[in-house]
């Protein structure tokens, strides 16, 4: 069966967005500090190259919650198509989830955005039916990505554990009583520790 995977930038105080989430701050007030390894920082390493290839290496279909499309709350009044301009990075379908239907979003290079209305698992069988044999990957955000854990769906999880604390956010392990994970491989810079799990569990 092929793998579902999950990566996440988080800081040391278990955040993966920051407060205050908005169309100018997307990950929340200084949420971006958790992605300084892949974003162009002079002092990333080999480590952090190693890990961007994990986070950008193809899947099958994606599935991620709402707030990780975009800003807009409620019913859908606003043309929005997502952060990431007319070429999203995913080249395949991706199921968001959502409490207001829309009708999905052709995006170029092969991205699509269906919206799911009837919650993680109805969502995430329509990502493993789209991704045959390429597997799916758990985008974000935090919700989300609980949901997926709870579910026991997850079987390598990333985590880039970024030397930054946050104080409040989003948090990705409250209410996952079990992480049932175990470590396979460990690489750092001065910008991240990047730890990838597979599941045991």
């Amino acid at each position: 069966m092929p793998d579902t995977t999950c990566h996440m930038s988080i800081s040391l105080d278990g955040f993966v967005a920051g407060p205050d989430q908005s169309r100018d701050d997307p990950l929340g007030k200084r949420g971006m500090e958790l992605h300084t390894w892949h974003l162009g920082d002079e002092r990333a390493n080999e480590a952090d190259g190693i890990a961007a290839g994990w986070l950008m290496r193809p899947r099958g279909a994606y599935v991620m919650g709402r707030n990780m499309f975009g800003p807009v709350r409620g019913e859908w009044d606003d043309d929005w198509r997502g952060w990431w301009g007319p070429e999203p990075p995913y080249h395949a379908p991706v199921f968001v989830l959502t409490h207001h239907p829309r009708e999905p979003i052709e995006m170029e290079g092969g991205t699509t955005f269906h919206f799911v209305t009837d919650g993680f698992d109805a969502a995430y069988a329509r990502a493993r039916d789209a991704a045959g044999d390429r597997g799916v990957d758990i985008a974000g955000g935090a919700s989300t990505v609980r949901q997926a854990l709870v579910a026991g769906v997850v079987d390598e999880l990333t985590l880039d554990i970024a030397p930054v604390l946050l104080g409040s956010g989003e948090r990705i392990f409250d209410g996952v009583e079990s992480f049932g994970f175990e470590p396979v491989e460990v690489m750092h810079s001065s910008l991240a520790t990047h730890i990838r799990y597979r599941r045991v569990s």
